[in-house]
């Protein structure tokens, strides 16, 4: 049966040691616009997609909250318990409740992450250099070279003119190589202010030689500056060499040590994933290509830089332990530093590499609970009615020709506004989310023949058939998933400054939540 607790309770719950996953039931845009500080987004739309990976332990406890008296929470909670799990409790109130309480409200997302971040830099003096002095030195021709420390997709979105991407903890394992004077300079950037400020802190921590510093405000300061950012770049640092390699591991010794960074050993941590009464994740900081060559089986792909930039994200229990996996170390170590610092205090890495562990390669196959085989077809009926489910940022950029765009959670809107139809084809970006909605696509349009497109948007593109572009044919508000500053188009400049402000902001808003405490290190 589900609870309900006060925002007194919650708020001692979130002070305490204990287990505990505060959810956000509503779309990730409207989760946006504000919530309390520790709620991670777990949006109905997408909960069976989502609720292994953030809530691996059916025991957990949980409280779920929505804006106040939406019913979304109460929807959640409904599901989750038909999934199995045992302990779900809703804020009573929702985000009002908690605001009328007292409690601080934080727009944005990531916000814990964003937030340290801010932390930092303001903690350690972290140094950043402006677009217009890095401009100036490249133009000088001195010697210096600029780190992305983003995943890859970004970098080759957009980066600064000649930067090699490096992302997050990948930084202090690869650095030595790419700047083997200690005379040149190096500049780590981001999108924004986060990654940029933790990648440069990192380095110094690490011990490098070299001077280095932060881009101020990442790529979205240098556009704002008026420079031009290079676009599909393919620079890549490159593993270590044998050297490189033994200044790294030296670097992360004294990381550890500085840190408080704790080494488990397999038969402990083998022992721990018996542990019903405790939450584990076991997450591989490695890259993506290291992870899919090999991998420990029940382990989940969680690159080091994205773990703290956007740990909401990946780790959904606090209080929960985290075990981290790199058989080379330097990754692992550099990440368990952070998140002692953003005040996990049960993170582990994982000693001994792969021995004696079930091991496993390939594409990692995501466990989607609640997913029946609903009825699909690879060709389109004439005359039929496309629903498509992906989010808007995608179905915006190209869709399956005449189709409209719902969000699952809301589809009793579409179906208001699509009306009667006699065939209903739902899709989605790779079918899976479509699959999910067939069942309630089904009461909506009871006469309808209701089928899914096998394989997705996906699938559709692969082909090379038919697209479009737009959303006219919106069935709901636009607010299911965030828009970064570059998805607004010619509005960019105006939410990059917007986006900017905030982030700085964030550090005298915590200071107005006293359930927020950072962990400082000498």
């Amino acid at each position: 049966m589900t609870g309900s607790v006060t925002a007194a309770a919650l708020r001692a719950r979130l002070g305490g040691g204990g287990e505990i996953a505060l959810l956000d039931a509503r779309e990730q845009g409207v989760h946006y616009r504000g919530h309390p500080f520790f709620a991670s987004s777990l949006p109905l739309s997408r909960l069976e997609m989502m609720v292994v990976d953030l809530l691996p332990r059916l025991g957990a406890p949980i409280v779920l909250l929505d804006g106040g008296g939406e019913g979304l929470a109460e929807r959640v909670a409904e599901k989750l318990a038909g999934l199995g799990y045992t302990d779900v409790s809703i804020l009573e109130g929702g985000c009002a409740g908690w605001k009328a309480a007292g409690g601080e409200l934080f727009s944005g997302v990531n916000v814990p992450s964003k937030a340290f971040g801010e932390f930092v830099e303001h903690r350690y003096g972290t140094p950043r250099i402006s677009a217009q002095e890095l401009a100036r030195l490249k133009e000088e021709g001195a010697k210096l070279v600029v780190l992305d420390s983003r995943p890859f997709e970004e970098y080759h979105r957009m980066n600064i003119p000649g930067g090699i991407d490096a992302p997050g903890a990948e930084l202090a394992w690869r650095v030595h190589d790419l700047a083997p004077d200690p005379d040149t300079l190096v500049v780590v950037n981001c999108a924004g202010r986060t990654r940029s400020i933790i990648g440069c802190q990192s380095l110094r921590n690490a011990g490098l030689a070299n001077k280095v510093v932060a881009l101020k405000d990442g790529t979205m300061g240098w556009e704002l500056a008026g420079f031009k950012a290079e676009r599909g770049a393919t620079r890549v640092a490159p593993a270590p060499g044998e050297k490189a390699r033994a200044m790294a591991l030296e670097s992360a010794e004294r990381v550890a040590k500085r840190f408080g960074v704790r080494f488990a050993a397999r038969g402990e941590v083998q022992g721990w994933t018996k542990d019903a009464s405790r939450t584990m994740y076991l997450l591989d900081v490695r890259t993506k290509e290291e992870f899919e060559a090999r991998r420990i089986a029940g382990s989940r792909h969680a690159p080091g830089g994205q773990l703290v930039q956007a740990t909401d994200e990946y780790v959904g229990v606090r209080n929960a332990r985290v075990v981290l996996v790199d058989p080379e170390r330097v990754r692992a170590v550099m990440t368990a530093s952070w998140l002692n610092q953003m005040g996990w205090d049960e993170v582990w890495v994982l000693e001994g590499g792969f021995e004696g562990w079930e091991t496993g390669s390939g594409p990692r196959a995501k466990r989607v609970p609640g997913l029946r085989d609903w009825k699909k077809i690879s060709e389109l009926p004439a005359g039929a009615t496309v629903v498509d489910l992906s989010t808007s940022l995608r179905f915006r950029e190209r869709h399956v020709p005449g189709a409209w765009w719902a969000v699952r959670s809301r589809l009793e809107e579409a179906r208001r506004r699509i009306g009667e139809a006699r065939e209903i084809v739902l899709t989605s970006e790779d079918g899976v989310l479509a699959q999910l909605a067939a069942p309630e696509a089904a009461e909506l349009w009871p006469q309808a023949q209701v089928r899914s497109l096998e394989g997705g948007n996906a699938a559709w593109f692969a082909a090379q058939r038919p697209v479009e572009a737009g959303i006219e044919r919106a069935t709901t508000a636009l607010d299911d998933v965030w828009y970064k500053p570059y998805d607004h188009g010619a509005d960019y400049e105006k939410h990059a400054r917007e986006y900017l402000s905030w982030e700085v902001g964030l550090v005298e808003q915590i200071k107005r939540d006293p359930a927020i405490r950072f962990k400082e290190f000498p």
